[in-house]
Parts: structure tokens; C-alpha cells; sequence
């Protein structure tokens, strides 16, 4: 079996579960980069890739994927794309979209490009985060898929068919909008809640002998890596602003509820955002 070259840049979780996987279930011998040389010592002893990578290998990948931060994405990839050849998938996973579809849009190999991004992921960071079947039943975006080269579309395709993912399709602008509401404002929250807590209660003992699993799950992200997040914040901003603004405006009306020993607006309130339940379920029957 022929293996084919698959150049990875940037091996915490997403690219080290996509490397495990692709390892796995297909014909891929795996080039790893990344700027922090500890990485690549943990990625090559965890068997996450095969040999240590330099961007010269590139030229004759038969898949890039770049996994680094999403402010960095655009740069690195128009100098991969500046190497690589007319069949080398040039693919990135960030979790903004926008800005990197703007910058790549005159580059003279856009068709070799595909946007993407995987929605799965853990709180945890780095090559050691990385685990097999990540994602397993997800969904995976592209954007912009219309201009890419049909050759390499179906490579990218063919990719998230062997990492067992669901495809859609997106346009960025949407894009960026709907993951400000449905996964970074839950970050910006779960990351204030955590704040909050580390603020009012100066016991950490009294913390860790009282968090319910309610806390612990809503405060779950809040482990993130803020290495990865504030470029994601900063990048998306302006709609993860207009997303706050409003959970901001949601939280002034129940603080104000509660002060005023309103039962009825409470009850109210949280019978109707029961309905999330509903939406959640059609999401799991879909999967």
C-alpha cells in the first residue's frame, strides 16, 4: 500500500487527534512541525507522528493540514500554499473563518485551499491531549468550498469520511457568526463563571468540597488554553461582542428578577429556555 505524505503543522489536540486517526485508518506517513520543540519531542514519543517535519516538506505533501492559532492561520498558510504542488491539499481548522477566506482570496493557489473546521474538541491542550476517535459522528465545516479545485475538495472530503465525520457547508461570514453564539460565548462564559467563583469564595477547599457536577461541567471550558482562545476572541470579535451584549442584557433581567423576589418572570424564564432541550435532542437524533 502506497503511504501517503501528510504534513501536520501544529500538534496539540486537534492536529495530534487528526494525525492519531488518519494514522489509523488510512495510509499516512506523518510529518509533524511545531514552533515549541517540546511538542514535537511528546508528538513523536506518543507515536502522534512518524518524523520531526520542516516546512520544505510541504512540496511534495499529498495533505497539509494546519492546526495552529486562528491569527496565525492566514500567513502560514499562503506560504504553504506559496510551496506546495498543483495536487497538495492545503487545509486549515481553525474556528474562525472570515478573515483567513479574505486573506487567502487573490493567492494564486487558492484552489489547492480548503476552510474547515472540525467541531470537536476537549478543554485540554497540547500533543498529550490528543486522543483516537475525537471526531467520531462530528460535523465538520468548509467554507468557501466552491473554490477549491474539485480534486482537492474530494481529498478533503475524503479526509473527514475516514476521521467518520458529517460534512457542511458554510459560508464563512455565517460561519463566524453562529460559532460566536454556540461555542465562544459558552468559552466567554464558562471562563467568567470561573473567575467569579475564584473572586467571591476565597476557600479553594471550600470549592473543591462543594462543586456539584453542575459547576464542574459548566466551568469545564474554562481549562482552556487561553494560548488558543485569545486570538479566537480577538479575531471574531465583533460578534462575539453583539453576543455578549445580549447575554449581558439576559443576565441584568434575571439579576433584576431575583432582586425583586419576581417568581413568576424567574419561573418564566427558565420554563421557556427549557425549550433548548428540545433543540438539543433533534441535534443528538441527527448525529
Amino acid at each position: 500500500m502506497t503511504m501517503e505524505k501528510l504534513v501536520i503543522i501544529g500538534l496539540g489536540l486537534i492536529g495530534g487527534s487528526m494525525a492519531l486517526d488518519l494514522k489509523k485508518r488510512g495510509a499516512f506517513k506523518v510529518y509533524g512541525l511545531d514552533k515549541d520543540p517540546e511538542h514535537l519531542k511528546k508528538a513523536l514519543a506518543l507515536g502522534i507522528i512518524d518524523q520531526e517535519g520542516t516546512l520544505s516538506d510541504v512540496a511534495d505533501a499529498s495533505v497539509v493540514l494546519i492546526a495552529v492559532p486562528v491569527d496565525k492561520i492566514a500567513a502560514l498558510s499562503a506560504e504553504v500554499l506559496d510551496r506546495v504542488s498543483g495536487e497538495t491539499l492545503v487545509m486549515d481548522v481553525g474556528s474562525v473563518k472570515a478573515p483567513i477566506c479574505q486573506a487567502l482570496e487573490k493567492h494564486s493557489k487558492r484552489a489547492n485551499f480548503v476552510a474547515a473546521h472540525p467541531l470537536a474538541g476537549t478543554e485540554f491542550s497540547g500533543p498529550e491531549a490528543a486522543i483516537t476517535t475525537l471526531f467520531d459522528d462530528k460535523v465538520s465545516i468548509l467554507c468557501e468550498a466552491d473554490k477549491a479545485d474539485w480534486r482537492i475538495l474530494d481529498k478533503a472530503i475524503s479526509l473527514f469520511k475516514t476521521l467518520k465525520m458529517r460534512i457542511k457547508m458554510m459560508d464563512p461570514v455565517e460561519h463566524d457568526r453562529h460559532i460566536a453564539y454556540v461555542s465562544h460565548l459558552s468559552h466567554v462564559s464558562s471562563f467568567m463563571l470561573g473567575k467569579t467563583v475564584l473572586e467571591i469564595e476565597k476557600n479553594e477547599q471550600a470549592i473543591f468540597d462543594m462543586a456539584s457536577t453542575g459547576f464542574a461541567s459548566t466551568v469545564r471550558l474554562a481549562k482552556s488554553a487561553a494560548q488558543t482562545w485569545t486570538p479566537i476572541f480577538i479575531q471574531n470579535r465583533e460578534n462575539i461582542v453583539k453576543s455578549l451584549e445580549e447575554y449581558i442584557k439576559n443576565l441584568s433581567a434575571f439579576k433584576s428578577h431575583i432582586e425583586n423576589g419576581d417568581k413568576d418572570q424567574l419561573t418564566q424564564t427558565m420554563d421557556d429556555t427549557n425549550y433548548i432541550k428540545t433543540v438539543l435532542k433533534g441535534i443528538q437524533q441527527d448525529t
